[in-house]
């Protein structure tokens, strides 16, 4: 047997569709902050757990002095020739 939609079904179901448009919408402006704020919580603590340690290893008292590492220090070949510094003018 063929069914036909009626009048009336139709604007329950344009009703229950615009309802739960709304309720999404509604819910969505409650959570919204809830969920940043929580997400961004997450955040801080991934880069404090990352980060965190680094900082607290590099504290010093004031006046102390730590060389970490010595800086490589390169020869210039002399058979390259001279080296000049120059600017782009437009």
């Amino acid at each position: 047997m063929l069914q036909f939609a009626s009048v009336t079904g139709l604007f329950r179901m344009i009703l229950i569709i615009l309802l739960i448009y709304f309720g999404v919408k509604i819910l969505a402006r409650l959570f919204t902050p809830i969920l940043i704020k929580y997400v961004a919580k997450k955040a801080e603590q991934q880069f404090g757990d990352k980060y965190g340690s680094f900082q607290k290893e590099k504290e010093q008292k004031e006046g102390e002095i730590t060389i970490d590492k010595i800086p490589d220090t390169k020869q210039s070949n002399k058979d390259v020739g001279e080296y000049v510094d120059y600017e782009e003018i437009d």
